[in-house]
């Protein structure tokens, strides 16, 4: 009797331990999900490209987020990384292949693209003396506006990225 009672309560306490863990609320969705994309360009250069989507959420780039004349983390969470398999020429400066933190500097007309070598950094940290190269680039009326941010990466060697109304893009050969 005394085995019965033990074995009915170890029992009970299985079933209720199982019961209240499947009915725990699922875990909600990262509000800057991670994303990453990848393409092969003509010339033969794997270009990956890692980040995670910010939104826009009704506020205004340049002003609330992503300050005009700042450093910008371009994205969310960790630091946004390049990596390319080859050297290349960005915008027609020299860059070894490897990886690299993206920073910007955010302007009206135009964004400077930083090449940093801070890919283990959180996102938000920047060191000015880990930047491998600067180069700008003019700033494009996306053609729609897009709440979370996207980066594209196409065949020829076009890197992209388009958020609320602004579309960034720089060239890799």
């Amino acid at each position: 009797m005394k085995h019965l009672l033990k074995a009915s309560l170890i029992i009970g306490f299985i079933l209720t331990a199982f019961t209240a863990s499947a009915q725990q609320p699922a875990k909600k969705a990262p509000l800057s999900p991670p994303d990453t994309v990848r393409a092969t360009t003509k010339n033969g250069v794997a270009i990956e490209v890692a980040y995670s989507q910010p939104s826009v959420k009704g506020r205004t780039i340049g002003a609330d987020i992503a300050p005009y004349g700042k450093v910008w983390r371009t994205g969310a969470n960790n630091a946004t990384t390049l990596s390319l398999s080859k050297d290349v020429k960005v915008e027609g400066k020299a860059l070894a292949a490897g990886k690299y933190a993206i920073y910007t500097i955010p302007g009206e007309k135009e964004w400077v693209i930083i090449f940093n070598k801070g890919i283990k950094n959180w996102g938000t940290v920047y060191k000015e003396e880990e930047d491998v190269l600067r180069v700008t680039v003019k700033t494009e009326k996306a053609p729609a506006f897009v709440e979370q941010m996207k980066f594209m990466v196409d065949a020829g060697g076009k890197v992209s990225f388009a958020w609320g109304d602004k579309l960034v893009a720089f060239s890799v050969k």
